[in-house]
């Protein structure tokens, strides 16, 4: 056998015997995590049921626990049940001295856990929670950490649905700021408190989508509360959401301003299309109410007026006073019919009137003197005297109606004085007075309310 054959045999030997001593150290270095977990965690040695004591020691002294949050997601937010979920990983950090141990000069970082039964738990709870999960797909989404200087790190995925008091004034022009809040159950701030993690203590998934609403900012703050058993610890996140308008125009604002354009054509059509007029206006007035009944049907019964309640009464109203208005062109061009032959009759019965006492007054002439016939011939040709017709002429112009100054009289003298005139004339001031009126309300209702938005945004 050669040399080369030595070589290559004994740097084989060599990587087995190295291999088999990388194996034993990592037995080891295993059986010592285990043996350092039983001699800190061991029946007898730790009691998960007694509060860690306080800094350095202290038992006088609170435990501090330090708590952070990552928000995984936010899917939904429900304005009629004022709730809204989220799901997030949850940690908690605070020292036991009770659980310190040896590193193993800087080789045993931290050991794990999973069972959280195991060590002493803060008892933490969401006090405005309505519901909630733990993940355990595929294994239980937890783990505890204990690191050498006794300091243990608890990590949670939860989702949980939390109740949102909202204020919906100024829906859907509205922002609304929804808490989550944590507090104590039991131990008091004599015994438990608990601290946001310094530096950033709350964050948020980068590609966080919301279907209506846009976060905008979050605060974290304390909420500790007093009751008759103590005071309590307690934290809150308040996360102020903008809500999308783009939807909401697009769904309500522009279909209810074209029906109230479409009821306005009802002024354009022919007084007599009376199917065509009162079709057009019932429709119109359903439609929009059907409109306003589906908006409040996805909102709560609230006491108080909202903004949209506002835009949709008026639209309402609008609909209805066009329908309104053909009732009253109708009315006026039945009654118009009438009148102005009512005024010629009484104005012919008048002259004949006259002409007959003219034409008594001739005949009791003749019969007194019967000698003077060539004074028949005037009175036959002109039956009526010069007083008479001037009596005529004074009733006619008694009976014409008074002249009054009106700043439209050149405009409306454009329509002829026929029997239709009066209703036509209500068609056309409508034509101009219910789109000017409706640009005045959306004036107003948009400068009031953008302008409450800016004022009433707290946080």
């Amino acid at each position: 056998m050669g040399t080369g054959h030595y070589f290559w045999a004994i740097f084989y030997f060599a990587s087995l015997c190295s291999a088999s001593l990388a194996n034993n150290a990592k037995i080891n270095f295993r059986e010592k995590e285990k043996k350092v977990l039983d001699q800190i965690l061991g029946a007898g040695k730790y009691d998960a049921r007694i509060r860690p004591s306080g800094i350095n020691g202290t038992e006088n002294l609170p435990t501090y626990v330090y708590v952070n949050m990552f928000l995984r997601s936010i899917s939904k937010i429900d304005d009629y049940k004022m709730e809204y979920s989220v799901q997030l990983t949850f940690r908690e950090q605070w020292t036991d001295e009770r659980l310190k141990f040896d590193d193993i000069q800087g080789r045993l970082k931290y050991l794990t856990l999973t069972e959280a039964n195991r060590v002493w738990m803060p008892d933490l709870f969401f006090s405005n929670e309505k519901e909630g999960h733990f993940h355990n797909i595929i294994m239980p989404n937890v783990y505890i950490r204990i690191f050498p200087n006794g300091s243990v790190l608890y990590s949670i995925r939860i989702s949980l649905t939390l109740a949102c008091p909202m204020n919906l004034k100024l829906y859907p022009l509205d922002r609304q700021i929804c808490s989550l809040r944590m507090a104590s159950y039991g131990w008091t701030t004599n015994d438990l408190v608990f601290l946001w993690k310094e530096g950033d203590p709350v964050q948020v998934v980068k590609n966080l989508h919301l279907p209506r609403f846009t976060l905008e900012k979050f605060l974290t703050d304390y909420c500790n509360s007093k009751t008759n058993t103590g005071e309590y610890s307690c934290l809150k996140v308040d996360l102020l959401f903008k809500r999308e308008f783009s939807y909401y125009l697009i769904q309500i604002y522009i279909p209810c301003c074209m029906l109230v354009i479409v009821s306005w054509v009802s002024f354009w059509l022919d007084q007599g299309a009376v199917p065509a007029r009162v079709s057009l206006g019932v429709t119109t007035l359903l439609t929009m109410a059907t409109q306003t009944s589906g908006i409040n049907a996805s909102l709560p019964p609230v006491s108080y007026t909202k903004a949209i309640d506002v835009w949709t009464g008026v639209c309402l109203t609008f609909v209805f006073g066009a329908l309104l208005e053909f009732a009253l062109v109708n009315y006026a061009s039945r009654s118009g019919l009438n009148k102005p032959n009512m005024h010629k009759d009484n104005i012919k019965k008048k002259r004949r009137d006259l002409e007959q006492a003219s034409l008594d007054a001739a005949s009791d002439l003749l019969d007194t003197d019967s000698n003077a016939t060539f004074a028949m011939k005037p009175l036959v040709r002109h039956p009526a005297d010069p007083l008479a017709l001037e009596k005529l002429r004074q009733c006619e112009v008694h009976m014409q109606p008074p002249k009054r100054p009106n700043c439209c009289k050149t405009w409306l003298s454009k329509f002829p004085t026929r029997q239709c005139s009066r209703s036509k004339r209500i068609d056309v001031i409508s034509r101009i007075t219910f789109p000017l009126v409706f640009a005045l309300f959306n004036l107003v209702y948009w400068s009031t309310y953008l302008f409450r938005e800016e004022e009433d945004e707290t946080f």
